[in-house]
């Protein structure tokens, strides 16, 4: 049975996608002076926590008490992290994107207003970055042999919030620059 093993995989997989996007907000993002409110960065750190705890109650019963464990890998295993490669890479060349725009040729930050971005996924839609993050959790239900229901109920409210983010920055950016492209979409090519 490779269900213990699925859990393990997209445990490891979430810890190391987590451990990039704390190191892409250190290292690679430039943040304006703008602030979160405090609630959200509480809902933010209580997300991840709960989507750990979420993932841990997915292993069966047998290997908590530490009996049966082994590791059996299946095609979907193989599929779930590739796709979750491939969306990881995605993110981050967005990520390093969109810290260019406020950077001179040197690498010094040069300012902290937005900018049209440009280039890979930014070419179909304003915010392939919250795309890429849609495939990500997409890559774990794959990894999770597809039929975990608990995890399609995070996915799609993945779906949702990253929808929601991205229709208010693509409203922000026809708002605020005339010559943004007109065929671009919000979140998904050729969709919204």
């Amino acid at each position: 049975d490779s269900e213990h093993f699925s859990v393990l995989l997209a445990l490891l997989l979430l810890w190391l996608h987590s451990c990039r996007r704390l190191a892409e907000c250190l290292w690679t993002s430039i943040f304006s002076h703008g602030v979160i409110h405090i609630l959200q960065y509480c809902f933010g750190l209580g997300y991840y926590i709960v989507l750990g705890s979420t993932l841990l109650c997915q292993v069966p019963a047998n290997v908590r008490r530490g009996t049966e464990l082994s590791i059996h890998v299946c095609w979907y295993h193989m599929v779930g992290v590739t796709m979750y490669i491939w969306a990881s890479l995605h993110q981050h060349r967005c990520l390093v994107i969109l810290a260019q725009l406020r950077k001179s040729k040197s690498g010094s930050v040069v300012n902290l207003t937005h900018s049209v971005p440009s280039g890979d996924w930014f070419e179909r839609v304003s915010c392939p970055h919250y795309l890429a993050e849609l495939f990500i959790y997409i890559s774990l239900a794959i990894v999770l042999g597809f039929h975990n229901l608990t995890w399609w109920c995070v996915v799609m409210y993945v779906v949702f919030n990253q929808a929601l983010a991205a229709a208010l920055c693509h409203e922000f950016y026809q708002e605020n620059f005339s010559s943004y492209p007109k065929d671009r979409k919000a979140f998904i090519p050729f969709v919204f």
